[in-house]
């Protein structure tokens, strides 16, 4: 089961290669962040998507990375 605070922190420290794509299960967006790195653009984008991740309740989260337990 996926954690939105663990996604989060892997967004705000290492979004910029993708980590939290690969966490999330979105290895396409990973590698496509993985490859756009030096651009840091995937940086900014994932820094926008960790504070949407913190701000998301849970039960979109489970909803969205979580299917078995979604609300």
């Amino acid at each position: 089961m996926k954690n939105k605070t663990t996604a989060a922190v892997l967004a705000l420290f290492l979004g910029g290669v993708g980590a939290h794509k690969f966490y999330l299960g979105r290895g396409g967006m990973g590698l496509l962040y993985l490859f756009f790195f030096w651009t840091w653009i995937p940086a900014l984008v994932a820094f926008v998507e960790a504070i949407i991740l913190l701000t998301m309740d849970e039960a979109t989260f489970n909803a969205r990375y979580n299917p078995m337990f979604g609300g």
